[in-house]
This record gives C-alpha cells, structure tokens and sequence, in this order.
C-alpha cells in the first residue's frame, strides 16, 4: 500500500508539473490580454516537433535537452510574435467570439502545417542518458524523467512569481491587465506590453514542448491531450491566476494518478467530477484574478 501511495503521489505530480508547463502561457495570456487561445496545444505540438528535429532522437545530455527546449521555446515565441501581429493584434478590441475563432483555425493551420512538413507517423524521443532510469523511492520504483518533470514545473512557477511579483516588467504588464487606458495615459506602451506577452505565451508553450516530448509518442495530435487538462486548470484555478493554475494542475495530476491506480476501470472520470464539483462549489476559480497573480 506504502508503494503504491508514493506511486500515486510522484506520478501525480509528474502529470500535474506536465499541465502546469502547457497551462503557464494559456493563463499567462488570458490574464493580459483576456483571450482563451484555442491554437494553445497545437504550438505546443509544433514545440515539440521543433525539439525532435534539432535534438534528434537521442539527446546527448541533459544540459543539450534543456539546450533544445529554449531553442523550441525561442521559436515558437517568433512564431507568436508574427501571430501577434496578422492575427491577434487585429481582434483586441472587437468581440472575443471573434478571438475563439481565429484561435481555432490557427489550431486547424498548425496541424495543417505539423502534417505536411512532418508527416502523420510517430515519433519516439527518449529522457536525456542522466535521467533515463528509474530509483527507488519507498518500494516503488520512480523514473528520474518524472522528478525532472516535477523540478521544471516547480522552477518554471517561482519564474513566473518572481517576474509578476517581483519585477518592474510584472507590474506594468498586470498594470496593464487591469486598466490599460489608465497605463496607457501614464506613459506605458501598452501596444509593446501586449506583444510581449503573446510571445512570452507562445515561448511557454515552445519550451512545455522542448520538455515533455519525452512523455509520450509525438504526433501533430500531442496538443490535444495536454490542452484540454490545461484548460481545466485554469477554469479550477482562476481564469489569469497562475498560482490558481498551479494549484489546480496538482489537484488534477493527484486525482488522474488516484483514477488510473485505484479506479482504472473507470477511465479518467475523476477528473470531470472534480471539475463538475468545482464548477458549482467555485465558479470563479480558487484564486480569482483581476489580470494575472
């Protein structure tokens, strides 16, 4: 029973650090600039295929895997930047409808693209060598992948805290999260805050990828999984609030490892009770946010 508890506990941390990575830049965008970007998982997938191609199969060491990760993170935020500048800079100020929209044929693009520059087969990329083995932690044996997974999620948290909290630049994006015509008057460029925070989105998701594409097969549909827990994060957390998306990611990853080990026969209908509960018990999230906190 001892084992399987630690089993349970570090596989659900594992999951729950894996949705954080992808829920980062979707709350981080929804707190700034109040759009749910559909097209989330599929530049996460197109992370994911950048670090495949420039790190191969086979990473050489764990300092080359993370390398690979901020190369992916690094484009896919070049991507958001031209993102945010034929698409989403258009849509600020006219119905969100329009937003979910855009957002999702730019998910059905990005597939479009994975598909005819990658093809439709899958691919397998292994844990660096330093972490592509298992130890043992109280009777049950647990990979060094998923405590890599669990110390990125952690790091990639107390980053975000400490540049929202922290930092002058957190204070006029949340600033201008909450009033950006009062930012505006006070001589900040809004226009500048907004892009910026699309490409740091976007660079989030880039390196979620460069991470996980380890975690299972890549294929242009790796997004779709990961998408739909990390949009579930941020409805139990608070739509903008990281701390409430953190929070929630490990409440989910908890309830989806409990599921899978003590109820598999039931598949993962935990998770959508959790959510059912949350969503009468707290409608507005655990932390509700006036921009991102």
């Amino acid at each position: 029973m001892t084992s399987q508890a630690v089993f349970v506990l570090f596989n659900g941390l594992a999951s729950g650090m894996a949705f954080f990575l992808v829920a980062a830049g979707l709350t981080w965008v929804f707190g700034i600039l109040k759009i749910l970007n559909l097209a989330h998982g599929a530049f996460f997938m197109l992370g994911a295929y950048v670090a495949y191609t420039v790190g191969g199969v086979w990473p050489a060491s764990i300092w080359s895997f993370i390398g690979v990760a901020l190369v992916a993170a690094a484009a896919i935020g070049a991507l958001g930047y031209l993102t945010d500048q034929l698409v989403l800079k258009r849509l600020r100020n006219v119905d969100y409808h329009y937003a979910l929209i855009a957002t999702f044929g730019l998910m059905l693009f990005c597939e479009g693209v994975a598909k005819s520059i990658w093809g439709t087969d899958y691919f397998a990329v292994m844990p660096p060598p330093e972490v592509d083995h298992a130890i043992n932690v109280g009777g049950s044996y647990i990979s060094l992948y998923t405590l890599f997974v669990i110390a990125t999620g952690i790091v990639t948290f107390v980053a975000l805290e400490v540049i929202m909290h922290w930092t002058w630049a957190g204070k006029i994006m949340r600033a201008v999260s909450n009033d950006p015509w009062m930012a505006g008057t006070l001589g900040i460029n809004v226009t500048a805050v907004l892009m910026f925070s699309v490409v740091a989105s976007f660079a989030l998701a880039g390196f979620a990828g460069g991470v996980l594409v380890p975690n299972q097969a890549l294929s242009p549909h790796v997004g779709a999984s990961f998408v739909l827990y990390a949009f579930m994060a941020v409805v139990i957390g608070g739509l903008g609030s990281i701390r409430g998306t953190f929070v929630a990611c490990i409440l989910l990853g908890l309830v989806e490892s409990a599921n899978a080990t003590f109820m598999a026969q039931y598949g993962g209908i935990a998770i959508f009770v959790m959510l059912a509960i949350f969503l009468v018990w707290k409608p507005n999230g655990l932390f509700p946010a006036q921009g991102t906190t």
